[in-house]
This record gives C-alpha cells, structure tokens and sequence, in this order.
C-alpha cells in the first residue's frame, strides 16, 4: 500500500489534568472510507482535532503526506485537510453560498477575486450537498441539519486530500444520512481520505472500509468492519452483545445488539 497521506504517530494529548489520548498510532490512505467509532467520552473528538492540527499533543506527532504537521503553513495545510464538526459556528447572517464560499480561501486569500474555477468548487459543493437550492438562504434561517450539510459544502470546496468529519451525520434525518454517505463514497473516489467520526455502528458498517475502535484513549481494535464488530474489544467498549446475521442478496451483514448483563 502506498505511504499514508496521514499519519498520528505514538499520539499522546491531554485536556488539563487529564491525558486523553495514549500513544494513538493510526494511518489514512488515498481512497479510504474509514469509521471511527467508540463509546462516549473515548477521546474520538480529540483525535480528530489533534489530526485536524487543531490540538497540541503532549507526545507523538501527526504527518501530512511524509511531513510533521508543525512543517506545514496555516493555507498549506488547509488544502490538504478538510475538518467537518458538528459545532461550526458562523454568523447566521451568511448565505449558504458565502459559507461553502469559505472553503476557497486557503486557495485564494480572502481579498482575492475568485476565479471561475473557484465559483465551480463552490457549485459542485452545492450540488453534492442536495444545498443548491438553499444556494441563498441565510444560516440563521437554516434548520440544524441544514447547516450541518452547509458545513460540508465548506468542507467539500476545499478539494482537500484528507476529510475529516466528526459526527456528520448530527441533526440529519435518515435520507440526508444516506445522501450524505452516498457523497463521501463519491468524495472517496476521487482518491480523497475520508475519516469519519460514526456513532451508528450498523451504518458505520456498512460505509467504512476499515473501521477504528477508540476505548479509553486507545485503539483497541481496527480492520474490516466485520472483524471489529466481532470482536471481544467492541463488545467490552460499549458493554454489549453483538451479532452478525447473514441475509441472502445483501453483501454485508445485519447486527443484533444486545445489553450485556452487569
């Protein structure tokens, strides 16, 4: 396999007093669809900040295609990764537009008029997002979901390398949920590394082709999403039974999950 357009490295990172992650080694490659899945509180939302650039490790480093993160120049960096939170803020008097609009910037600078190859980033955005149509609309007029999707676009402007996404599908309804995984497969195609932060361990299933199990601050368990579902770490992580269930025409399989007994 080709070398990791991302790599965190022996990652060590702490909120105050308290160590969150513990020497986190995970890599990300072109093409990916990776799941990153773990129960409350495993430090899913810090790992992707500190891959992100957005957290200091106390320990380790994060690699950007060979290269330590800290080599790497604020604009740089931002056309090589994209990342997608739930709790973006932005001022609710912006068009959907002028927001997905902002994914351009580390292309052009802020004050730089923007090229026909820009505004087609911005509506190829729009398109992949179902959000064309809201093209105008101002996010404070927006439902959460709607800006959710909003965030993406930003996100998708980019044209990054590398996305990643915590919890994109928060506030989406299922037919958005699905569309917006029929995107990253589409995303992912195009040779683009996609990490996603999923809390639905079916549908993380079924889209990822490897699966992250983060318990602790630790990886505890990582490959196909069949073997991590199975395996002793994912029960024992959310302190559930799991099962797998062949269906005759389906290519993946259904799970049962069930309450562990205290």
């Amino acid at each position: 396999m080709n070398e990791p357009l991302l790599e965190a490295r022996d990652l060590v990172v702490s909120r105050g007093a308290r160590q969150v992650l513990h020497g986190v080694g995970l890599g990300l490659y072109a093409g990916e669809a990776v799941a990153l899945v773990g129960p409350n509180a495993a430090g899913k939302s810090t790992l992707v900040r500190a891959l992100a650039g957005l957290e200091d490790p106390d320990r380790g480093q994060v690699l950007v295609q060979g290269r330590p993160l800290r080599a790497w120049d604020r604009d740089a960096l931002a056309r090589a990764v994209a990342l997608v939170a739930p709790d973006e803020e932005r001022p609710p008097a912006l068009s959907v537009r002028e927001r997905v609009a902002l994914g351009r910037y580390p292309h052009r600078g802020p004050f730089r008029t923007f090229t026909a190859a820009d505004e087609a980033a911005v509506d190829r955005a729009l398109e992949q997002t179902g959000m064309a149509a809201l093209a105008h609309r101002r996010l404070g007029t927006l439902s959460a979901g709607e800006r959710q999707l909003a965030a993406l676009g930003r996100g998708l402007a980019q044209e990054p390398q590398v996305l990643l996404l915590d919890e994109p599908g928060a506030h989406l309804d299922i037919g958005h949920v699905l569309g917006l995984f029929r995107v990253l497969d589409g995303v992912r195609a195009c040779g683009v590394a996609v990490l996603a932060v999923v809390h639905d361990l079916p549908r993380a299933a079924a889209w990822a082709s490897r699966m992250v199990l983060l318990a602790g601050g630790r990886v505890t368990a990582e490959g196909p999403p069949s073997a991590v579902l199975a395996s002793a770490a994912c029960a024992q992580a959310f302190a559930v039974s799991i099962r797998g269930h062949a269906v005759p025409g389906l290519d993946r399989p259904l799970y049962d999950f069930e309450e562990s007994p205290p």
